[in-house]
């Protein structure tokens, strides 16, 4: 048993892997996480199966697509009945804990882990309805908001984070560590808005390094009906450079303080003298558009908004690297229960083992990976393929995208309707469609939407919205101290 590598997953919120030291990014500071990739391997591409907090997770934690765990949006609960990897390196006699936010709806709060160290900043009952019919929501002032006000603060988001770190390095520090292999998942909510970073933080990126995206004239009047949507449904039109600027800076400013905890943690583990023997693994759930085709927030298929980064260390068996080979938060998933010897059925994980890739055995290359979303934004359901250099994106009942991500990295050049792509584009959506009805889904996800409404309006003594840091009934670190025995 004393074989079996120990886990240490962090998972952060919505981080853009090209905002990172390891993918290139010419002034952002993450020296914590180039210290991983200097020492594991890094995957260039890899994509989130849903580009949505809820849904992402649900999908990674049980290693199945978004349209088989029915978790389409973020008011949906994962279902009890469905195992994660949780359960099953439980059941492979690992000692399992959550320090943080993986965002699960409803009262099961452990999915599997034995422990909770934190409860979850949403809490139980954090819930933003869909509703495809009336589109309720949309445009509102609070969309708005969170580009209004970036700057300077300490948010609540950042001491929960202290709050989840600490946490962590507890567990870490603790000698039943040694008894018998663990894993530990590590939920950072940041660099997840509001665009609101610690003074520190700021002053790194404003005003000398908040730039602006790269946005050619008339680009955004050419965007596809889905694009515009998500646009109608933030508030983005007439969105000032200014605005933009300051939203850059404090994202440069959340990537920084996330990577601080991160650092904290590895120097934790070090500390532990267990590094040895620990599979390390740094992911996001999803990414962040940062004003990219006018576009914040995430929701989209957009590389900024479904690429994630990803890092796999284990240098007592991976050799360090790079792979190009696409992947998707499922093979995570696969990876990680293979690795640890548990017993599982072939057809109940979509994800590949990584194994291969991560040791070299497997010539790099090829992979495939796919991302849905039903959610807020929209009013019909969409799904992702990416395959070698070309990426298609289909709508249901509309026409679909297809981008050349090897030349065109900025997705600028749709080549849906280009005749030398033809046979590509027919490809791609024969397999984006591949045991995906997008009737069936459309029907699933508005049935699915009408029930939680009954449930929500029917039940009064619930609360579903975001946690006020203004409520005086709710103390952060008292409230995550309170839930370590949870």
């Amino acid at each position: 048993m004393a074989e079996r590598p120990n886990f240490l997953i962090i998972m952060t919120d919505e981080h853009n892997p090209f905002v990172s030291e390891p993918f290139g990014h010419p002034f952002i500071q993450t020296p914590n996480i180039q210290r991983l990739a200097d020492r594991g391997v890094l995957f260039e591409n890899t994509y989130c199966n849903s580009p949505l907090c809820v849904p992402s997770r649900a999908s990674f934690m049980t290693g199945k697509y978004v349209h088989r765990i029915g978790v389409w949006d973020n008011a949906a609960a994962l279902s009890s009945n469905e195992p994660t990897w949780a359960h099953r390196l439980n059941l492979a006699g690992y000692d399992t804990a959550i320090s943080g936010k993986m965002h699960f709806i409803g009262e099961d709060q452990r999915h599997g882990f034995q422990r909770r160290l934190v409860g979850d900043i949403h809490g139980k009952y954090h819930r933003a309805l869909v509703d495809w019919n009336t589109r309720e929501g949309w445009g509102t002032a609070g969309q708005r908001q969170r580009l209004e006000e970036a700057g300077p603060g300490d948010y609540l988001y950042q001491q929960y984070d202290d709050c989840v770190t600490t946490r962590a390095v507890d567990y870490l520090a603790e000698p039943e560590r040694k008894d018998q292999p663990w894993a530990l998942c590590v939920g950072l909510i940041t660099p997840h808005f509001p665009l609101i970073v610690r003074e520190q933080y700021w002053d790194l990126y404003y005003p000398h390094h908040a730039d602006l995206p790269d946005i050619p004239p008339g680009h955004l009047e050419q965007l596809h009906p889905q694009h515009r949507r998500l646009r109608e449904y933030f508030g983005l039109e007439g969105a000032t450079e200014e605005q933009t600027r300051r939203g850059r800076a404090a994202y440069y400013g959340l990537v920084t303080f996330a990577d601080e905890r991160i650092g904290l943690v590895l120097d934790a583990l070090e500390r532990s003298g267990l590094d040895d023997n620990t599979v390390v693994v740094y992911v996001s759930d999803h990414g962040e558009m940062m004003g990219e085709h006018g576009l914040w927030w995430k929701c989209s298929f957009y590389e900024g908004s479904s690429r994630v980064p990803f890092i796999v260390s284990w240098p007592r068996r991976f050799g360090p690297g790079r792979r190009t080979a696409i992947t998707s938060l499922v093979d995570l998933t696969r990876t990680v229960v293979d690795l640890a010897g548990c017993d599982v059925d072939e057809a109940d994980l979509d994800g590949r083992a990584l194994i291969g890739l991560l040791e070299g055995r497997e010539p790099d290359g090829g992979g495939i990976a796919f991302s849905e979303y039903a959610a807020h934004g929209t009013d019909r359901p969409a799904r992702m393929v990416r395959r070698g250099r070309f990426k298609l994106s289909y709508y249901h009942q509309e026409p679909v995208e297809l981008f050349d991500v090897v030349a065109d990295p900025a997705e600028l050049a749709d080549l849906a309707n280009s005749p030398e792509h033809a046979s590509v584009r027919e490809e791609l959506t024969a397999l984006v469609l591949r045991g995906w009805d997008p009737n069936r889904v459309d029907r699933r996800a508005r049935e699915s939407q009408r029930l939680r409404r009954t449930v929500i309006t029917g039940s009064p003594h619930l609360s579903f919205a975001h946690w006020d840091p203004a409520d005086d009934d709710w103390q952060p670190l008292q409230l995550a101290t309170a839930a370590v025995t949870d």
